[in-house]
């Protein structure tokens, strides 16, 4: 995410101070001015005018926490979790969808304008349901000696500290069914106090489970976990911190990605929000303009997200990605698929790309779908490539603007910008942007 202040100086006198927000920062912080600073202020939406406590100053920014409100916008709304303002997942359900869409591509125009230096708007923004969709969630477990409970939740904002999670909108409703019986069933266990975390993925043949044990289990535990996962038709996996994962119950996970199907394992990345990645997909191919003849390169490719799904339209595609077991999985996606145009390569594209057997390929068009460090180690060499038209997935707005300008130096123009909603509720900012030749 961008970072428009960094966390300093403390504000040791509690300074009260009473302004009028004029916007919302994807953070969900309300945004004033007061006496030629700009004021970062928790709890306060535009519109809105607040009695606010300082809480830090620097000389040019400060921030705030909104006290009490004078009056209230009418897009604030009221948040569907009770745990809202002490789990540290969702940061502005206090405020209305259309609202958090603006800000967050308000955010994303304003950044991409410098980096252009020229307006650049957000031609779309891509969301689907606001609540029940996170298909994927790993919850802490923390046994409590004293009241000898087992507590199971998320982290607290900024915090080690674990919130005990009775219910949560954003999950997915089949995972969201699970958290009490679950956390019943691990309470039940002998080895409850020596249990490190769940993990919960909706696959598109069902819910499984990943337990993350620090001991090897007694055969009585085991035989409650597969009662439980039977009872819940749950695919059930244990980790016990070595490389595999033991898969105890339930068949290979799969989803769709466009029209191919993707098996994965539980411990490889995928998109959480399954109808935003479905349309984030079928934008990319679309911007690409994919035809028969085009040669392809897939930067970062995870397990084939887009590089399959793009191997279904043009003569060739090659997929590079960092992670050995990624690659493997997604070699075998392709031929899973009956896809014998698509080829997969390891390599840290943080590191000089020249030497690498897929680097000398000509290729017409690129795709690029980096981590938050974005992808600087690889640009010179999409720009050496020129293709026609470069497609940046970002999940990091500060990493994206500053790889257009590599690309813009090069004579690309910025054509399209999509802002993905991929996380409602959340800081998080996640964009599209095409890039052409000109």
């Amino acid at each position: 995410m961008a970072q428009f202040y960094s966390a300093k100086q403390r504000v040791t006198t509690k300074q009260r101070i009473t302004v009028t927000v004029d916007e919302l920062d994807p953070f969900g912080q309300g945004v004033a001015r007061h006496q030629g600073k700009t004021l970062f202020i928790s709890g306060a939406l535009p519109g809105e005018q607040a009695e606010v406590t300082l809480v830090e100053e620097k000389r040019q920014y400060a921030r705030g926490k909104a006290t009490r409100l004078l009056s209230t916008s009418p897009e604030r709304v009221k948040p569907r979790c009770p745990h809202f303002t002490r789990c540290g997942g969702c940061q502005q359900q206090h405020a209305a969808e259309p609202l958090q869409q603006r800000s967050k591509a308000s955010a994303l125009s304003r950044m991409l304008s410098q980096a252009a230096q020229r307006t650049v708007a957000v031609d779309a923004i891509l969301a689907g349901p606001a609540w029940g969709y996170r298909r994927r969630a790993r919850l802490g477990l923390q046994w409590q000696p004293k009241t000898r409970e087992l507590q199971m939740g998320f982290r607290q904002e900024a915090s080690n500290d674990l919130v005990a999670i009775r219910e949560c909108p954003i999950l997915a409703p089949e995972l969201e069914a699970l958290l009490l019986p679950l956390r019943d069933c691990l309470s039940a266990l002998k080895a409850a106090s020596r249990l490190g975390h769940v993990e919960l993925v909706l696959a598109d043949n069902g819910p499984l489970m990943v337990l993350r044990h620090l001991d090897a289990l007694h055969a009585a535990d085991r035989e409650k976990l597969e009662r439980f996962s039977h009872e819940h038709n749950l695919m059930l996996f244990l980790d016990s911190g070595g490389d595999e994962l033991e898969q105890v119950r339930g068949d290979e996970p799969f989803y769709h990605s466009g029209e191919v199907r993707l098996t994965f394992s539980p411990q490889d990345f995928i998109q959480v929000n399954d109808a935003v990645n479905q349309q984030m997909v079928a934008q990319a191919l679309a911007w690409l303009d994919l035809q028969p003849e085009d040669r392809v390169l897939d930067l970062f490719c995870g397990m084939g997200n887009f590089t399959i799904p793009v191997g279904k339209f043009v003569q060739n595609v090659v997929g590079v990605e960092g992670v050995a077991a990624l690659v493997r999985q997604a070699a075998y996606n392709a031929q899973l698929n009956n896809l014998k145009n698509v080829r997969f390569f390891q390599h840290n594209l943080e590191e000089d790309v020249a030497r690498q057997p897929w680097a000398a390929q000509g290729f017409n068009k690129v795709l690029l779908d980096p981590a938050r460090a974005g992808a600087a180690g690889v640009m010179a060499h999409v720009v050496k490539l020129a293709p026609e038209r470069v497609v940046y997935v970002s999940c990091n707005p500060t990493t994206l603007a500053r790889d257009s300008q590599t690309l813009l130096s090069a004579g690309y123009h910025l054509e399209r910008v999509a802002m993905l909603d991929m996380f409602p509720h959340t800081r998080h900012l996640e964009s599209m942007v095409l890039f052409s030749k000109t």
